[in-house]
């Protein structure tokens, strides 16, 4: 039961100085003097507006290409004779 209970003591201080290490971490503010929690919601930011940017692009795109296909039917409908034609 000795060598058990040591090795779990071994493991319970190695825990321990790992919990520590990582508190100082942070706790430490980072090189450019923001933590890193800042940096990483900075981060998340900027990844979302870019993706709002594309988010507006492939709306607009999607809008460009219901507009041409609208034409294009109208276009189809004039061409084969289709009375319907003006009445999109």
């Amino acid at each position: 039961m000795s060598g058990e209970a040591s090795a779990l003591d071994l493991a319970a201080k190695r825990l321990e100085r790992a919990v520590a290490l990582l508190e100082q971490k942070l706790a430490r503010p980072a090189a450019n003097g923001e933590d890193l929690f800042a940096q990483d919601r900075d981060k998340l930011a900027a990844e979302l507006d870019a993706a709002r940017a594309r988010e507006k692009a492939l709306e607009e795109a999607g809008a460009q290409a219901s507009a041409a296909l609208g034409r294009a039917i109208t276009e189809i409908r004039a061409a084969l004779g289709d009375s319907e034609a003006g009445k999109d």
